[in-house]
């Protein structure tokens, strides 16, 4: 079925901004919100509705279109963390909700994008929707907390949760530029990436709204029938990823070097897991545009890297 009701993305980031694409491309129309003045001017130049918006700020509210969007819109909830904010993690993204959560209409679809982050684990075993969940990181039990806010005070509505592995696509391959021109790269050999390609990423979320709309929904049910691990058929060591960016690109096989012990990449590769698809496979997505990493790089890397 054609799902062209309105789409508010919440947060036009690297994600928000494709699934605006792919919504404005079936027929939608897209209202989509940012703090940045330059996003705000792309955002028009490519046929969105552009808002300004801060959701930690109640001033700008009476910017959101809210009288304008027909039932069961569709929206997307994915804003990143500022951190130039004047606010705290938690006070931003979990407050930002909770204002935002207070004035959505109770019956709009609403996917919310959080993180494989929430996962603590460190000995690299396979993790889906009902493993523990005891995240080290503040970035991670902040999107807990977010989680559980939508539990809490939208029992009754419509809403998915995507636990989002990291996103790459186009203009964004981590260290690609460092592993063409054989620079070192700062970061641990071994340890697991878990990756999506921002196509797919963007796929699963018009499939989770979709999935709401059709009939029969339940929407009094538990939290983790509302959970999806987002990420594709093939976690990577984070090694064999650059050592496949230097093949596809015909570059020197990268080196390696010692992160600093405060470096945000080393705290990240203490949590090593894989996370398994099989829900996100079979409930949303049952093929993957981009399945594993070298399909996905070997579509990213044709452009060329800045």
């Amino acid at each position: 079925m054609n799902d062209n009701t309105d789409v508010l993305v919440v947060g036009a980031g690297y994600l928000g901004q494709t699934v605006a694409q792919l919504s404005g491309a079936s027929g939608a129309k897209v209202y989509a919100t940012t703090r940045s003045k330059n996003r705000f001017a792309t955002l028009a130049d490519n046929g969105f509705q552009p808002i300004r918006f801060d959701w930690t700020d109640q001033a700008t509210y009476r910017n959101l279109p809210l009288r304008q969007l027909s039932a069961a819109a569709r929206v997307l909830v994915a804003v990143s963390y500022d951190r130039n904010s004047r606010l705290g993690r938690d006070e931003s993204q979990v407050g930002g909700l909770r204002n935002l959560l207070g004035v959505l209409p109770t019956d709009v679809r609403l996917c919310y994008i959080s993180t494989t982050g929430v996962y603590h684990q460190t000995d690299g075993r396979w993790v889906d929707e009902t493993s523990p969940t005891h995240p080290n990181r503040l970035g991670g039990r902040v999107h807990l907390r977010a989680e559980g806010l939508l539990h809490a005070l939208r029992p009754a509505s419509p809403w998915t949760v995507l636990r989002l592995a990291g996103i790459y696509g186009p203009g964004r391959v981590p260290r690609a530029a460092d592993v063409v021109a054989g620079r070192p790269i700062a970061s641990p050999e071994s340890g697991y990436l878990n990756l999506i390609h921002v196509r797919d990423a963007a796929r699963a979320v018009l499939a989770a709204w979709q999935t709401m709309a059709d009939p029969p929904h339940n929407v009094s049910v538990g939290m983790q029938s509302r959970l999806y691990v987002v990420g594709d058929n093939a976690p990577v060591i984070r090694g064999d990823f650059y050592r496949e960016i230097a093949r596809q690109c015909g570059a020197p096989p990268p080196r390696f070097v010692a992160p600093a012990a405060d470096a945000p990449v080393r705290m990240r590769s203490d949590s090593n897991k894989r996370v398994w698809n099989r829900k996100l496979r079979r409930e949303l997505l049952p093929g993957l545009e981009f399945p594993d990493y070298r399909c996905g790089l070997a579509d990213v890397l044709q452009a060329p890297i800045e």
